[in-house]
């Protein structure tokens, strides 16, 4: 079988400091990880790299395929879209992701089991894509924020981009449908807060209401993860089993070593509050943002240097946050919050596998893992601006075939 073999990389695997060596792909596996060189065979493809950086695949830990993409209307997202529209954009949002180097996705909702579809149509070759957990429509009780998003008189029977339910049973039932139609993960809106109406302090369902939805995900083996933005409800979804907490504001010390005690995963998802805040500067509902966006740039370091199992990943396709535009997010933590760029990559990969319960096969670059890599021509530890250059990205294999291959021609031995 023929190898493709990486002679000099500047290999950062999310784990450990940068280092270089040698790397070699048989099948869809690595087969080894050397600092000595590489006795190729016959047929191996030998790139030689020159220190050019070889990294995981990345994962977004907070996607919605099925937005719109270009959030030029300004509208709520989805209100004006019908559902085979939303699947065709989705389709061309997962092909983005995979092709600026994320070779996994852990969606954050998305309606009309459209995730279950791309997830079934990148397995079997339909289409391109990253590896996918499947999400949900949003899961709230009646007039929850994105419930508003659809009101009473478009509703005729047919359910729209949420899901309902009054009380533990209702929302247990709207989540076994969720699961019913192809979720792996069901978005629960805990709270309001963050970019949504009202504020952390507003409670989305209630506490028994988001017992009954993570139970009932439980029962039927799903994972949750929550729209929540104070500290209150965050300690309660660490309690309950929560997989992934979406957005945290409010995070105190408490939820901090909580988190880590539980290996809780955390989404801040800073970018589109800020990205709200900027397009809607003066408005009542977008300045009264800022004081949750200012406590979570100020605590988010503490967080990380704790060990918080944190991700990257946002609502690119709303309002004009668009689809490939990942790297204003790591622009965002390294240069405004004051992450070291090392640790959001390991965010945005060996966490990102850990969250998608890959991360013996995924997240890192070692002998017997799948070979989900990417090759950049520069070191992103360096200038995290190079995210931004799609023909910095040289390569994207996913599970050892090149999705996209602007490597040196090499040598076939």
């Amino acid at each position: 079988m023929a190898r493709l073999v990486l002679n000099d990389a500047n290999l950062l695997d999310g784990d450990r400091p940068a280092r270089r060596a040698n790397i070699v792909v048989s099948g869809e596996r690595i087969e080894a990880v050397s600092e000595g060189p590489v006795e190729a065979a016959p047929d191996d493809r030998v790139i030689e790299l020159g220190g050019r950086t070889v990294m995981p695949g990345m994962i977004q830990g907070h996607f919605h395929a099925g937005y719109l993409g270009t959030g030029a209307s300004g509208r709520p997202v989805g209100l004006e879209v019908h559902p085979s529209l939303q699947a065709v954009r989705a389709t061309a949002n997962v092909k983005t992701a995979i092709e600026c180097g994320y070779t996994g996705a852990i969606s954050a909702g998305s309606p009309h089991a459209i995730d279950a579809a791309l997830k079934a149509a990148i397995e079997e070759g339909t289409i391109i894509g990253p590896r996918l957990i499947a999400g949900s429509r949003d899961v709230g009780s009646t007039g929850f924020s994105a419930d508003y998003s659809y009101p009473s008189y478009m509703q005729l029977g047919a359910k729209a981009g949420v899901n309902t339910g009054d009380g533990p049973d209702g929302i247990r039932r709207a989540v076994r449908e969720e699961i019913k139609d192809g979720a792996e993960i069901v978005k629960l809106f805990v709270t309001g807060g963050h970019a949504t109406i009202g504020t952390g302090e507003r409670w989305e369902m209630s506490r028994e209401e988001f017992a009954a939805a993570v139970e009932a995900a439980r029962e039927r083996g799903a994972w949750t993860r929550g729209h929540i933005a104070s500290a209150e409800a965050t300690l309660l979804a660490i309690d309950l089993g929560v997989r992934i907490v979406d957005h945290g504001d409010g995070l105190n010390e408490e939820c901090i070593d909580r988190l880590v005690e539980t290996g809780t995963f955390l989404a801040p998802s800073m970018l589109f509050p800020k990205f709200v805040m900027q397009a809607m500067a003066g408005n009542p509902w977008a300045d009264a943002m800022k004081p949750d966006w200012d406590a979570m740039a100020a605590i988010l370091p503490t967080a990380n240097a704790a060990g918080v199992k944190l991700l990257v990943g946002d609502d690119f396709g709303a309002f004009g946050l668009t689809h490939g535009d990942y790297w204003q997010e790591f622009a965002l933590y390294v240069n405004e919050v004051g992450i070291p760029a090392l640790d959001v990559i390991r965010w945005a990969t060996k966490h990102g596998a850990e969250a998608m319960g890959m991360g013996d096969e995924i997240g890192t670059i070692e002998p017997g893992k799948l070979a989900d890599l990417i090759v950049l021509d520069g070191d992103p530890l360096a200038d995290v601006a190079i995210f931004q250059d799609r023909a910095k990205l040289l390569a994207v294999v996913k599970g050892g075939k090149l999705v996209k291959d602007m490597l040196p021609k090499g040598d076939a031995r």
